[in-house]
């Protein structure tokens, strides 16, 4: 019998598809369907910062500070009061999610500074989340701050929510990193038990007839998935933390290659946006299915197997590759003119 288990944030899950923080998750509904069509934990959506900090009215007296020069200030934020749910409610979800499902529950905390916000994430773990998912969702755009302070930020912050809490703690990121390899180094010192590859960043768009920048949003596709790959086989033995594939997973083939690169578990949600929750059956199936055609016994046996962690400098690695793409594409001459 094939053994899809696996281990992620010290728990024993049943197999690695995992819902990803998003709308999904914010009904119990929801969150029993994941479990019944074979999701072995969910991500709750995350408890943003910034509504904490309108419960305290700290981000209400900063958004009016100076409001009577620029009145547009205070639309750069949505109206956080009614924004999907308030602190108080989000903690009694953890509760009734935990209560409702068999399957690990993972709270989630959306936040780029240190400060008493991070309180919630004791909050979060008294609530009953058997972990919890830091989503650091930051865009530098101060000319001044330099890389290294963008990275202390992050590293300050992972630091500061683990001396709170003593569940572990997952740290999803962003690829924009001047050197990925380093900073995941340095929150495992921080104490991050897992790392999640990659926050996936919003851009918005410009609404040219009413000259408006405007909120965009734009499901993933199995194409994204290769950054993914890339970086977790490239960290998978390097770092002490578990490994985590989310944005582009799928298909049972997405989470296959996300399995052979180092991962844990394999997150899921623009999928299950497209094609239903029951999508996490077929998904499973598709797993079962291609490891019996190639006599694969476990999850665990193919876990890091296509990983760089045997190449002694992955960047020459990627180097040689580097140049092979280039060379293995060339045009192709069109027809020529007839003979004379």
């Amino acid at each position: 019998m094939i053994d899809l288990s696996t281990r992620y944030l010290g728990l024993s899950l049943a197999n690695p598809l995992v819902c990803s923080a998003g709308p999904l998750c914010e009904t119990l509904d929801n969150i029993r369907r994941m479990e019944d069509a074979g999701a072995a934990a969910v991500v709750l959506h995350s408890l943003f910062e910034e509504q904490i900090t309108v419960e305290s009215s700290q981000l209400d007296r900063d958004l009016s500070h100076g409001a009577e020069s620029y009145a547009e200030a205070v639309s750069y934020f949505p109206d956080m009061q009614s924004y999907q749910i308030g602190p108080d409610a989000y903690l009694e979800h953890v509760r009734r999610a935990k209560a409702a499902v068999r399957i690990p529950v993972i709270g989630s905390l959306n936040g780029v500074s240190t400060g008493g916000w991070i309180a919630y994430a004791r909050k979060i773990e008294e609530a009953g989340a058997d972990a919890l998912e830091l989503n650091v969702y930051y865009i530098p755009t101060d000319p001044d701050m330099t890389a290294e302070e963008v990275e202390w930020r992050y590293v300050d912050l992972v630091r500061d929510v683990k001396a709170s809490v003593g569940i572990p703690v997952a740290v999803k990121l962003g690829h924009t990193f001047s050197a990925p390899a380093n900073l995941a180094r340095r929150l495992d010192r921080a104490g991050a038990d897992a790392l999640v590859l990659f926050n996936r960043f919003y851009l918005p768009d410009f609404d040219l007839e009413n000259l408006e920048v405007v909120p965009h949003l734009t499901l993933s596709s199995s194409y994204e998935l290769l950054v993914r790959l890339h970086w977790v086989a490239i960290l998978h033995g390097h770092v002490r933390p578990d490994l985590a594939v989310t944005g582009g997973v799928h298909t049972a083939r997405d989470v296959l290659k996300a399995m052979m690169a180092g991962a844990r578990v394999a997150m899921m949600t623009s999928a299950l946006l497209q094609q239903g929750i029951e999508h996490l059956t077929a998904v499973r199936e598709g797993l079962l299915d291609w490891m019996g055609a190639h006599e694969y016994e476990s999850i665990r046996q193919m876990q890091g197997s296509m990983s760089y962690r045997s190449v002694r400098d992955p960047a020459a690695f990627e180097r040689a590759n580097y140049m092979k793409v280039l060379s293995s594409y060339a045009l192709r001459a069109g027809p020529g003119p007839g003979p004379a």
